[in-house]
């Protein structure tokens, strides 16, 4: 089932045609990975869908983007509601200079009203336990989270969706300032979520993808070239320019 649907997606900066006739659909609980070499578009179809690009000036819509087929962007979308349905985590690790538990309650904090102590408190525990942070942060909640790892630091921004039950959890280069091991438990992170989640991923990294994804889209100067089953994009690409980039003759 699909989660997302993309029809002839086009977007500006300015007069760049950043996104060129864009169509593809995301299928629910499943890891789809994009794919392509810089500035081919692909942070910025991310962005897309929870209207992040809004914030540019000079940004130009067309099209559909269908999300449980209410299309985002009609003129009268909540967007608060949006981004709260589609969480993103970023390249660099961007908690709030605030307790451990401030950050994963900082959602709940901003959407809800008088909430009391003690659902904030579960909703911090099923958070961690979520990112599998609960064990070793049960006893430091209270501490800056200014003071993880690089890999804790991720894993809590991620527990920060979790807490709002964001539906779609949108990842831009999640694992590039990560070493290879955090890489990796954050990649079994990513295999685990995905039974409750929808999520996206933007990578350079061609094996990350081969590894956690299902779905693989190739993006190559605004346009999306190739878009199907992972295996099929990686050993029966369909377009030459896939198979290019794939095999490193560019890129």
């Amino acid at each position: 089932m699909a989660k997302i649907e993309v029809n002839n997606l086009n977007l500006w900066y300015g007069d760049f045609h950043a996104l060129i006739n864009v169509n593809a659909s995301f299928v629910e609980k499943k890891i789809t990975a994009i794919i392509g070499p810089s500035g081919c578009g692909k942070s910025t179809m991310l962005r897309a869908f929870n209207r992040m690009n809004d914030l540019i000036e000079g940004v130009r819509t067309e099209g559909e983007i269908l999300i449980d087929r209410e299309n985002i962007l009609a003129n009268d979308t909540d967007l608060v509601s949006l981004r709260k349905k589609v969480g993103m985590v970023f390249q660099r690790p961007n908690p709030f200079p605030l307790s451990i538990f401030e950050n994963v309650v900082f959602g709940e904090r901003v959407h809800g009203e008088s909430l009391k102590r003690d659902y904030l408190e579960r909703i911090a525990e099923e958070s961690l336990k979520a990112v599998l942070l609960w064990d070793d942060l049960k006893d430091k909640l209270q501490k800056p989270a200014l003071g993880l790892s690089l890999e804790q630091k991720q894993r809590l921004c991620i527990a920060r969706l979790i807490a709002v039950k964001s539906d779609i959890v949108l990842m831009d280069e999640p694992c590039s300032t990560l070493d290879p091991q955090a890489t990796a438990r954050i990649e079994e992170l990513m295999r685990e979520l995905k039974d409750k989640y929808t999520i996206i991923i933007v990578t350079h990294n061609m094996q990350q993808a081969a590894r956690v994804s299902d779905d693989t889209g190739f993006m190559l100067l605004g346009e999306l070239i190739e878009f199907g089953k992972t295996d099929d994009v990686f050993t029966r690409p369909k377009d030459k320019r896939t198979e290019d980039y794939i095999t490193g003759r560019y890129g």
